[in-house]
């Protein structure tokens, strides 16, 4: 590897930490093979590392706690012996510069969200490390088009499933939401780069990829114009060869166009699977979001999905709480919540993020207030949750095994359910290994997830 020195006495050690989403989990794989490549050891133990990296999430205020919580930990480490150096990566970076060095006194160095190739020489140091007047050694940098791939990544998920990212940046605009001013705008990777990757995954044991971007359905098109869009990189993905499962994350709904939901209906290896996230249902609340859609043009949608893909599992999540969302609008959305019934669904509270629109509208909520109606929310979506799971009862349906405990019980998912986020299936006597299709035969529910056995399948499969 050319873009470090890496002429060291001996190896270093390396604990890394990961926090937020799936598209900052792939900058984390990127980083940890390139530290491999260069000689580095990777351990789980803080306690015998020489280095520990913190890539950080930004979005939200309580990731930004998190995220202090973590490195000033990592920090305590370093005054105490433990660890010679703290190198903070990620969105925060991006966003919080100059007040992450000032709350946080002794990081060593600061990696940004295009820069995550310089992470080797964050690691390893470009000052002295004797030197007591040392500086952070900072490597940040404005957003540049995809040039690289991600591949060779040391992967933290399972072997059998990974995350692909199409795009990075967003061009949507909602008031509330600080990631283009931390990712920038909307950058597609070719397809060409796509599919390479993919094969990648493939050969290394993966049998479900999700695609994720800020904005999936948006790719091909703005300043990066891809013939055939999302729809067309899903048939060509749906033709790779060892693939199984093929999942479609964060989809924005004024851009999920009918040649999108035609792909997902017409090609086996996508799953019957939208996550789309709609964060309101009342028309003043989502154009005060500048959402670009309205109620009525939302169930609608909702409609065209569910007759164009049978059998269609919907998640979605929403923020409570907007600044100067009423009662009346709160009942409203919860009330949508019981009557649509989603497969899945989640539920924030708003976030104050001072440099966005919404963080200067006036009206800001009580937090006591959200708290009490996000609480509503989730309750609402569980009595839907807990009535559709007792449907599942004596159904037959598919089931990716993702992990077995020594009884030989095992923890999966249906097509309906994505990894982290969604409920899964317990499997008794499952007889299987991680990685592998079964199917199974829903006996019972606990809470959220799903209790099933083993089936040899001589009937029709029930659909979900």
């Amino acid at each position: 590897m050319d873009n470090a020195d890496t002429n060291m006495s001996q190896p270093r050690r390396v604990a890394f930490v990961s926090l937020g989403c799936a598209k900052n989990l792939v900058d984390s794989e990127k980083m940890l093979g390139q530290l491999a490549e260069a000689g580095c050891i990777i351990t789980a133990d803080e306690s015998q590392a020489d280095v520990i990296v913190v890539n950080t999430c930004g979005f939200l205020e309580a990731s930004r706690t998190e995220a202090d919580e973590v490195v000033a930990e990592a920090l305590d480490n370093k005054r105490s012996g433990g660890v010679q150096r703290v190198v903070v990566a990620g969105c925060l970076v991006q966003r919080d510069k100059q007040a992450m060095l000032d709350r946080l006194p002794g990081i060593d160095a600061l990696v940004g969200v295009n820069n995550r190739d310089d992470v080797v020489r964050a690691v390893l140091g470009e000052s002295s490390s004797g030197a007591a007047d040392r500086k952070t050694d900072i490597y940040l940098s404005d957003y540049h088009p995809f040039t690289q791939l991600d591949t060779a990544r040391l992967r933290i998920t399972p072997r059998h499933y990974a995350y692909l990212r199409i795009s990075e940046g967003c061009d949507q605009k909602c008031t509330f939401c600080t990631i283009p001013s931390i990712r920038g705008e909307m950058h597609c990777k070719p397809p060409s780069m796509i599919m390479t990757e993919a094969r990648e995954l493939v050969s290394d044991g993966v049998a479900e990829i999700s695609l994720i971007g800020q904005d999936t359905t948006s790719y091909g098109l703005g300043e990066d114009p891809i013939e055939g869009g999302l729809a067309g990189l899903l048939r060509q993905l749906n033709r790779l060869d060892g693939l199984r499962w093929l999942r479609l994350m964060y989809v924005y709904p004024t851009v999920l166009s009918d040649d999108i939901l035609d792909a997902v209906a017409q090609c086996e290896k996508v799953c019957n699977y939208i996550d789309i996230p709609l964060q309101h249902i009342n028309s003043r609340v989502l154009k005060s979001m500048h959402r670009r859609i309205d109620r009525r043009e939302t169930e609608l949608l909702l409609k065209k999905i569910r007759d164009s893909i049978p059998g269609v599992a919907i998640r979605t999540t929403l923020i409570s709480g907007f600044p100067g969302e009423t009662q009346a609008e709160h009942d409203e959305l919860v009330e949508f919540v019981k009557d649509f019934k989603f497969d899945a669904l989640g539920v924030f509270p708003y976030s104050l993020e001072a440099d966005t629109p919404s963080g200067r509208m006036p009206d800001q909520v009580h937090e006591q207030v959200k708290r009490d109606r996000t609480e509503e929310l989730m309750l609402a979506q569980q009595e839907v949750a807990f009535a559709a799971a007792d449907e599942c009862v004596g159904k037959t349906f598919e089931v990716l095994i993702d992990s077995v405990e020594k009884d030989g019980s095992a923890i999966a998912r249906h097509q309906g359910q994505a990894p982290s986020v969604d409920s899964v299936v317990q499997v008794t006597r499952a007889g299987a290994k991680a990685g592998e299709f079964i199917y199974v035969r829903c006996t019972a529910r606990d809470n959220y997830d799903l209790i099933a056995v083993p089936t040899q399948v001589s009937l029709p499969v029930l659909g979900l």
